[in-house]
């Protein structure tokens, strides 16, 4: 059985004992951890009780010497603010996080590689679920993969390199994308910018906005995500 070391986090296996019939990457956000978010599994294994979930921490502890916290990649001048108010900022930002992202890729993609064979288990069957810097990961790493995989849930995130999308896409998954309207980090108009991208290079994707949410996940949008997740991988 392959050895699942790449990245280290928290996991938990199948609500209803059997073998594993898939697998949700929880993808944090930066500053977090994978146990931030491995507390989301319990609620959407009961959609999924023949599901593996994992939540590993970013490979970078996070800039600053803050002890717990971790990142995908660094952020330098992020301005939600100026974001908010000039669309040319907000897409320039997201522009320039690619590096970051790649050098992270490198290490995530190995990482679903490991639990892909770990489990025996086919590309389709692992869904990305992924939160802010997260999300921003998922949809880089989802959709540059050969093999497809089953979904890409992005909660509060956006989409980096759009610009280079439509020359390194490798693959289509399904992709479902929840936005709190009030969200003052990732401002809500970066999910039109991702919807956007999508569209550009025939990506199928589902998006939903939650009225009056910050920057978070809320039962509402949780629900809404459980089923997309059902419907792909359950």
């Amino acid at each position: 059985m392959a050895t699942i070391d790449a990245l280290k986090g928290p996991s938990l296996m199948p609500e209803s004992g059997k073998p594993v019939k898939s697998v949700v990457i929880l993808v944090h956000g930066y500053g977090a951890s994978g146990d931030d978010l491995i507390g989301l599994a319990p609620f959407f294994a009961h959609v999924l009780p023949d599901t593996a979930f994992y939540a590993p921490n970013a490979p970078q502890e996070l800039e600053g010497g803050f002890v717990g916290g971790y990142q995908w990649f660094g952020l330098g001048g992020y301005d939600p603010g100026a974001m908010s108010r000039d669309p040319n900022t907000l897409i320039e930002t997201f522009k320039n996080m690619r590096p970051g992202a790649e050098a992270a890729a490198k290490t995530l993609n190995t990482y679903l590689d490991q639990v892909l064979a770990h489990h025996s288990i086919e590309p389709n069957r692992l869904a990305l679920l992924g939160f802010s810097q997260g999300t921003m990961m998922s949809l880089h790493v989802g959709l540059r993969r050969a093999k497809q995989l089953g979904a890409i849930l992005g909660y509060s995130g956006a989409l980096m390199g759009a610009d280079k999308l439509a020359a390194e896409i490798k693959s289509k998954p399904p992709v479902a994308l929840v936005h709190g309207d009030a969200d003052p980090v990732v401002p809500i108009q970066a999910m039109a910018e991702i919807e956007k991208g999508l569209k550009a290079v025939g990506v199928n994707y589902e998006s939903h906005v939650v009225r009056g949410l910050q920057h978070g996940i809320d039962g509402e949008g949780a629900q809404f995500g459980a089923a997309f997740l059902k419907k792909h991988i359950g």
